[in-house]
């Protein structure tokens, strides 16, 4: 068990490591992020930034002497940089978790192991397998790469087969899948814990929505029945037990119109939707990570409030700053700001929740706000 005065490594810049920047210090522990950008967010609120790339195998060395545990913020750091930080000091999550949400077809394959049901897809590793993977999944489909793919970059919808083909060479040919497109009642996602002596806590099961492949809405708790949670919950818990996951894990599920639950994807970190946790639960999903690499005890899951989280994405911003004022007469809506030098279009900027006695009362008064603050940018 690590207490408060302990060095925590955190590998990876963004905005999940800013938020677990600020929850390790609030509760008295030193992190040390390592990072290329010089100005990434997590950087910015660290006790010390070391701006190196994460295959630097001096800076490794240099960030494991003085940490006593290491975690990461984002799946896309090297399996092999923590495969090397793992010789000297404990890496939660695992290389082997990491690997395992690195890349699409590992990933699905590894649901499928699990017992549990995958959207359905068919492999395309080069041109040769066009055909019998158009024969396999009906159009309209969704070519996706294996690797590097989030927040819709890397995905292209196709029609039909010529268009398959297309989109393959677009994609240059790596490693992709073709996914079925399913009719969706709705997408959902459950941000989990997982402690190391193997027991399992769950927050309540959140419904998103997406606007252009990037998370636009999270609605917590979903509107949908509590058999269909359970379902989820069972589903994550499975998935974190096989891969003897350490630390927070989100799944991404989707909802058929029939019910079913197919699992989209798997992310070994905080989770997007799970921002909702920092004002509507007891406990944050960043305290909780924070927790977990530590061995300490689980920290409450409990939901007090109803919750809607909106993504603030660099649209908003145009020339200038959006008009805040909207957002700060609102007592019961909560900002939150990533500290990013420079706003981007579809760039995650910050998030704002909106709490109130019930979910209907917040969603109309987070889009009632959110609306003012795209104001004239047509978002």
């Amino acid at each position: 068990m690590l207490l408060p005065g302990s060095t925590i490594g955190m590998l990876g810049g963004g905005q999940l490591g800013r938020m677990f920047v600020m929850a390790a210090r609030t509760l008295g522990y030193k992190v040390i992020v390592l990072e290329p950008d010089p100005h990434s967010p997590a950087g910015q609120l660290a006790e010390q930034h070391m701006i190196a790339a994460y295959d630097d195998e001096t800076a490794l060395t240099a960030l494991a002497e003085q940490c006593d545990v290491i975690t990461t913020e984002f799946e896309n750091i090297p399996a092999k940089t923590l495969e090397y930080l793992a010789q000297i000091r404990p890496v939660h999550p695992s290389a082997y978790a990491v690997k395992m949400a690195q890349d699409r077809i590992v990933e699905k394959a590894f649901v499928r192991e699990c017992g549990l049901s995958p959207v359905p897809y068919a492999v395309i590793r080069s041109s040769a397998d066009l055909a019998s993977a158009a024969q396999h999944i009906p159009f309209p489909a969704i070519l996706k790469t294996a690797r590097l793919g989030y927040d819709g970059k890397g995905q292209i919808t196709v029609k039909n087969a010529q268009e398959l083909a297309a989109a393959f060479t677009q994609l240059k040919q790596v490693d992709c899948v073709l996914e079925q497109r399913i009719e969706l009642a709705c997408e959902i996602s459950i941000v989990l814990a997982r402690h190391e002596n193997g027991t399992v806590q769950c927050f309540p099961v959140a419904e998103n929505l997406h606007r252009n492949g990037i998370l636009h809405q999270t609605i917590a708790p979903a509107r949908i029945s509590e058999t269909l949670a359970e379902q989820a919950r069972q589903a994550a818990t499975i998935m974190a037990q096989r891969l003897q996951f350490i630390g927070v894990m989100a799944v991404e599920f989707f909802v058929t119109q029939q019910g079913e639950l197919l699992v989209n994807e798997m992310a070994p970190r905080p989770h997007n939707s799970g921002h909702y946790t920092l004002d509507a639960c007891v406990t944050s999903q960043f305290e909780q990570q924070l927790r977990m690499v530590c061995g300490l005890a689980f920290g409450s899951t409990q939901q007090h409030t109803p919750v809607v989280m909106i993504n603030l994405l660099g649209d908003l911003w145009g020339a200038s700053q959006p008009p805040w004022q909207y957002l700060f007469t609102q007592a019961n809506s909560k900002l939150h700001l990533y500290g990013k030098q420079e706003a981007r279009s579809g760039r995650k900027m910050g998030h704002f929740c909106t709490l109130a006695p019930s979910l209907d009362e917040a969603l109309n008064e987070s889009e009632r706000i959110f609306n003012a603050l795209a104001g004239s940018h047509h978002v």
